[in-house]
């Protein structure tokens, strides 16, 4: 590649330089020894190709002998369309097509036709000099002339066409101050262009195109003097961009993609480069990539040329159902908008420049004559194109409002209308340069003595803005290029079954981003006269609720749905990420919205509240049965024996304990927070002082050697009640000072949302130690009681309260000692349960093992319940 770039630019550099010094200093015609290339037919080559009626084919023949025929007729000089003027204006259009195929190594066909559109384009330029003529306001008392040639569109007969150009236009007497040609109109395709303008570049002669849309072109290093009147490749490849991910396809094919339309963004399923000269088997090849793709719609960058082989095969296989995205080169063709590919081509959409219908041109170019006369050549070569007839046997009696063709259909131009723009720029360029809005000796005259030299006008021309009768505003930027404008073309069938290019939007790449893409999309006849926009895609896009994981060594668009975790969602079809809900909100059961999150916390209702409630009343009824057992025979020996007072007093604490466990039951709130581990801790506290002061009676009455009347008034009623007192007194301190300092408060732990989606509302304790200090302090009252009734566990049995008290103590332990892992362990509202257990355990615990073998004999067995009873078995 970078050899062939070489040896090209050495090529054209020798030749120019040769060239340049025959024409100065020998004015000699040098155009015999230019040697023909096979050109390679670029984006804008087969653009311009269509039905080439008439069309020849040469064998066996040399090439220098072959291009001669294609565009010499006689004589030293290049045929040429010549009118003088007081500035001439030249032009170059590719009026006959070659192509050269080898077939063999030893021969080359040279295939070639005259090409219609060419001529139109060239009479459009005619149309334009002579309307400025006529208009007073432009340019006034200046005539503007031109000198077309045919380049052939070809690299080597461009830069001929250009040499025999300024040769012309040195010795004319009628240019203004013998300056060369002003400017120069030209060419179609981007290859010869950048010959050329390479060419004139140095000399800064402005060279106008109104068809090469290469991007390469935009460099003004290398084509310092370059300006055209259509959009480059660029603004194309970002319209087109714009226009698919505007319909939501992600997932395409393309198709003769350069490095120019590498920019696209998308998902690209596959690339086919179409060769040069494809074989049948690489045509087959490609189609084989279309027909078992997943890629619907498929963007086209190639030209009309290579794609008539590739599409009669895909109409041969009737692969249809393939949304077509055309570029500019093949989205107005004629030739596939036929019958041939209606099946497979219909809905097509495409990019082309915009089109107008010029006033007066279609009458203009029906007039069109042939003629005998020197330099009427190319109106011969078009009649007997057009008409198939010689024109040396046959002097043009035809008439051309009989017939319809390329030619004449003129009701949108878009490549004649650039050509008429250039026109227009370079006439009122002219307009300024020449000072002709100026009140001067000329009377308000054009000033002619104005020189071309020293890269003036160019500067004048990139400087032109004005609008045109269209109220198009026409100006170069500073890269020479237009305003980037394009109609979006749909093809759709009528009802006569032939393709029509209906326009459905526009494109402006000038406009803010927001408003460069304007396209009607229910105006638009899609694939197979679908209504629907068709559906392209890998993966389909994730419904709200999941995100898109890409697979990997995929592409981006191709993706796996993931559903969001908990606490997360998507509300967007297609989301590639899911969006974690604020604190104390939760994703809904279809991960759509964040909605407030569930409260939860140890209720009335549920199955485990009512069991705990049903087991508390439980507790509280029973000990409600003792105490009214216990005070309807208070008199009994069995009941006085245990000291009634402390009795009552503990059966009134166990109730207590039984009801403050319904104070961790139900919603915390600011006083329950408060009040649940006060009571439970007084409670239970009281609870134990009572049976401790019992332990103590107990050990008194049958272990001490004081006698009984005075240990009873060393340890009496009234130091009983002190001792509870004074036992009791800590706790309610310990409690007073925790819920007045550091008191719990409600909490919303969001800590649990990630596991069970809830939040937990808790009472928070800012004071953790509280809770322990005072749980400390009931195991070491449990503790001091256990240690007392374990002294006195072989008292009588028909008395033996200590022992009881033992079980009960025992039970105790057992139940707070597996309290504190299971309550730490526990999550959200099971801890409250644990310790809600552990405290009807252990309150039943007491109750069941000190009160219940009294209630038995008192209502079982009543003749025990006498005093004799209570000290029988001691006494034996």
């Amino acid at each position: 590649m970078h050899s062939t770039l070489v040896g090209y630019f050495l090529w054209v550099f020798f030749n120019v330089f040769f060239n340049t010094i025959c024409i100065v200093f020998f004015d000699v015609n040098i155009t015999k020894s230019l040697s023909v290339e096979g050109g390679v037919v670029e984006k804008e080559e087969a653009a311009m190709t269509e039905p080439m009626h008439g069309l020849k084919i040469r064998g066996m023949r040399s090439v220098d002998s072959s291009l001669s025929q294609c565009v010499k007729l006689g004589g030293s000089d290049l045929p040429a369309l010549h009118s003088d003027g007081d500035v001439v204006i030249g032009g170059f259009f590719p009026l006959h097509y070659v192509v050269t195929e080898p077939q063999h190594s030893y021969n080359i066909f040279l295939i070639y036709s005259f090409y219609q559109r060419a001529f139109r384009w060239m009479m459009t330029m005619v149309f334009a000099v002579e309307e400025i003529n006529h208009n007073s306001s432009l340019l006034p008392g200046v005539k503007l002339g031109y000198h077309i040639m045919d380049c052939c569109d070809h690299i080597p007969t461009g830069l001929q066409a250009l040499f025999s150009l300024f040769r012309h236009s040195k010795t004319s007497s009628t240019c203004l101050y013998y300056s060369p040609v002003p400017a120069v109109i030209g060419l179609a395709s981007s290859s010869p262009t950048r010959a050329v303008a390479h060419t004139l570049g140095p000399f800064n002669i402005p060279l106008v195109s109104y068809f090469s849309t290469c991007t390469c072109l935009t460099d003004k290093h290398l084509y310092p003097s370059f300006l055209r009147t259509v959009p480059s490749d660029l603004f194309q490849v970002r319209g087109l961009v714009k226009l698919v991910t505007f319909l939501g396809w992600f997932w395409v094919g393309t198709i003769g993609t350069t490095d120019d339309y590498s920019l696209y963004g998308g998902c690209v399923a596959f690339h086919l480069t179409i060769p040069t000269s494809p074989t049948m088997a690489e045509i087959q090849e490609m189609t084989d990539t279309l027909e078992s793709s997943t890629a619907r719609v498929v963007v086209v960058f190639a030209t009309e040329g290579k794609l008539l082989n590739l599409f009669s095969e895909l109409a041969q296989r009737n692969v249809t159902g393939i949304q077509w995205i055309a570029s500019e080169a093949w989205v107005t063709s004629s030739r596939l908008a036929s019958p041939q590919f209606l099946h497979i081509l219909q809905g097509t959409l495409g990019f082309t420049f915009p089109g107008v219908s010029i006033p007066g041109l279609k009458e203009f170019l029906l007039n069109v004559r042939p003629s005998p006369k020197p330099g009427m050549e190319f109106f011969n070569m078009f009649w007997e194109e057009h008409f198939g007839c010689n024109f040396r046997y046959n002097p043009g009696s035809e008439d051309l409002r009989n017939t319809d063709s390329s030619y004449s259909d003129v009701s949108q131009v878009r490549i004649s209308y650039n050509v008429y723009k250039a026109v227009y720029a370079i006439a009122h360029a002219l307009h300024t340069f020449l000072n002709c809005d100026s009140a001067g000796p000329s009377g308000g005259l054009c000033e002619k003595h104005s020189s071309f030299s020293n890269g003036q006008f160019l500067h004048h021309l990139k400087m032109v803005n004005f609008h045109n009768q269209f109220d198009e505003k026409v100006y170069f930027d500073t890269n020479g290029e237009p305003v980037p404008l394009y109609d979006i073309i749909n093809w759709q069938k009528d009802s006569k079954d032939e393709i029509r290019f209906i326009k459905v939007g526009t494109y402006d790449g000038s406009a803010p981003q927001r408003e460069q893409l304007q396209i009607i999309k229910n105006s638009i006849v899609w694939t197979k006269g679908q209504l629907q926009v068709p559906v392209s895609q890998c993966s389909a896009p994730c419904p709200p609720g999941n995100r898109q994981a890409t697979r990997q060594g995929e592409p981006k668009c191709c993706f796996d749905c993931l559903p969001c975790a908990d606490g997360e969602i998507s509300n967007k079809t297609g989301s590639t990420e899911c969006t974690k809900c604020p604190e104390y909100f939760w994703s809904d059961k279809d991960k759509v919205k964040c909605v407030a999150g569930e409260e939860e916390f140890l209720s009335f209702y549920d199955t485990m509240g009512i069991i705990l409630v049903a087991l508390t009343l439980l507790g509280f009824i029973l000990t409600s049965i003792i105490t009214i057992i216990f005070h309807s025979f208070r008199n009994t020996p069995i009941v006085k024996a245990n000291n009634s007072e402390i009795s009552f007093l503990l059966l009134l604490s166990l109730k207590l304990c039984f009801l403050c466990s319904l104070v961790f039951i139900g919603q915390p709130s600011w006083w329950t927070c408060r009040l649940r581990q006060a009571a439970f801790g007084i409670s239970f506290v009281l609870c134990l002082s009572c049976l401790l002061v019992k332990t103590i009676v107990v050990l008194l009455a049958f272990r001490t050697s004081i006698s009984g009347s005075r240990g009873w008034k060393l340890f009496g009623t009234s130091q009983q009640r002190i001792l509870i007192i004074c036992t009791t007194a800590p706790q309610i301190c310990l409690c007073s000072g925790w819920v007045l300092g550091a008191p719990p408060f409600p909490f919303r732990n969001p800590n649990y949302q990630a596991l069970t989606g809830k939040i937990v509302v808790e009472c928070k304790e800012p004071w953790p130690p509280g809770f322990y200090l005072l749980l400390g302090y009931i195991g070491l009252l449990a503790f001091v009681c256990l240690l007392l009734a374990f002294f006195g566990r072989k008292l009588p049995d028909t008395f033996n309260e200590a022992k009881f008290i033992s079980f009960s103590m025992l039970i105790f332990w057992a139940v707070w000692i597996s309290f504190i892992p299971a309550y730490v362990s526990s999550p959200a509202k099971f801890s409250v349960a644990v310790e809600i257990f552990a405290i009807l355990a252990s309150s039943f615990g007491l109750l069941l093992c000190i009160f219940v073998p009294k209630c038995y004999i008192i209502l079982l067995h009543p003749e025990r319940n006498i005093k004799k009873g209570m000290i029988g078995k001691y006494q034996r």
